[in-house]
């Protein structure tokens, strides 16, 4: 298994300053490896699971049964929280949890949804965690490639050295996904078994049982519409009409969908931009192996990689960073904008095999004067082009992508 070192180093930052790490992620991520091998960084640690019977009863008849590990020395225990979500008083457990004994141990959360959204209602617990996202791998981290933070923003259009090595990683990745048991076995054939039993599980189990859902039925149609989603602006209304549901409805499945790490939504940036699109979000998909067209599937694997570089660099507190993409009424389109603070910083465009520079890339850098990049899914691609006072990298989309902080 992976070490994911990457994960590892947010890990030290943040329990450096905060007692309770809340880990989140899609399911299958890699979340109880990860926090297991953390375990391995302490002298005394205690897992618990709220799935296991024995476990609950524990937690039940003796809330503070962490009290009772065997310390080997006086440094804090490491204290695994897997799945406490589920326990519907987990909120206030927690907060009475950390208020008393945050300075004598250090506190693991894992979940399979988005920790941060189930915390509304009841007791708040602001203040009492960090929160770190556990992503499926991505080719930066697999790559080992990454740049400073500080040296990508100096000048985000460099590039290393080209090495073969990325090709094949970048390969693995869209016939395998990024969820550690396919990748790793290296074979389609587990991806296929995996896949279809990671979608019913997620339906079957986790929203059914976490959510007050009904017609499960229309969820999985839903579910299954997805693939043929990405890419392109989504219209719920027109999704509502042909599932002959409510607006409402298909606009609360999504996020549902949203909060388990089945699918995320990006927005369209309109600050500066003459006639732009406000309304319509475009949607992506962790799992990217059964997009049926190439393009939509090259722009969401780019859509991962650069959510998975936002994420750690808001969880790390590097800024406020956010991920759109821009469309004007008479539909010219960036695929994805990055920004900090509400401020662009880069463009990218992504283009299976185009390697003339895009119109509307050109426009849109015109606007807003900042960095921009086309990438391409072919090999031995790299040329800059200028734009006024901007330039333009069209490079391999694996060479760049592999830099990413």
């Amino acid at each position: 298994m992976l070490k994911r070192i990457l994960y590892h180093h947010i890990w030290e930052d943040l329990s450096k300053d905060k007692s309770m790490i809340f880990l989140a992620g899609p399911r299958q991520s890699g979340k109880t490896t990860f926090a297991r091998m953390l375990a391995k960084d302490f002298s005394s640690s205690v897992y618990f699971n709220w799935d296991l019977i024995t476990n609950k009863s524990l937690l039940i008849q003796k809330p503070t049964f962490f009290e009772e590990v065997h310390r080997k020395d006086n440094t804090p225990p490491l204290v695994i929280y897997d799945e406490i979500h589920k326990y519907r008083k987990w909120k206030n457990y927690l907060k009475g949890i950390y208020d008393q004994f945050s300075n004598q141990y250090q506190f693991l959360v894992l979940g399979s949804g988005r920790l941060n959204v189930f915390q509304k209602g009841g007791d708040s617990l602001a203040g009492r965690y960090f929160l770190l996202t556990l992503w499926p791998f991505t080719l930066a981290e697999l790559a080992g490639k990454r740049r400073s933070f500080n040296d990508f923003f100096k000048d985000p259009l460099m590039l290393d050295d080209d090495d073969p090595a990325l090709l094949k990683i970048w390969e693995n990745l869209s016939r395998l996904s990024g969820f550690p048991e396919p990748y790793l076995s290296g074979r389609e054939t587990v991806h296929r078994r995996w896949s279809k039993n990671y979608g019913q599980q997620l339906i079957r189990e986790d929203i059914r049982n976490m959510t007050s859902l009904k017609n499960m039925d229309d969820v999985e149609i839903l579910f299954s519409l997805l693939p043929s989603k990405v890419g392109s602006p989504l219209s719920l209304s027109n999704l509502a009409q042909d599932l002959q549901v409510s607006f409402n409805s298909v606009r609360d499945w999504l996020k549902v969908f949203e909060s388990f790490f089945i699918a995320f939504r990006i927005s369209p940036w309109s600050n500066k931009i003459s006639r732009a699109i406000k309304k319509e979000k475009k949607l992506y998909l962790f799992d990217v192996v059964n997009i049926p067209s190439d393009s939509a599937k090259f722009e969401n694997r780019i859509a991962l990689e650069l959510l998975r570089a936002v994420s750690n660099w808001n969880d790390l507190g590097l800024g406020n960073f956010d991920l759109h993409y821009l469309r004007n009424k008479e539909g010219e389109e960036v695929d994805f904008l990055i920004a900090n603070n509400h401020v662009p910083q880069i463009l990218v465009e992504a283009k299976l095999s185009e390697t003339g520079v895009s119109k509307s890339l050109l426009k849109f850098q015109s606007h807003l004067n900042i960095p921009a990049l086309q990438l391409v899914n072919r090999p031995n691609i790299a040329r800059k082009i200028s734009n006024q006072k901007q330039q333009i990298l069209i490079v391999t989309a694996s060479r760049w992508l592999a830099t990413l902080p």
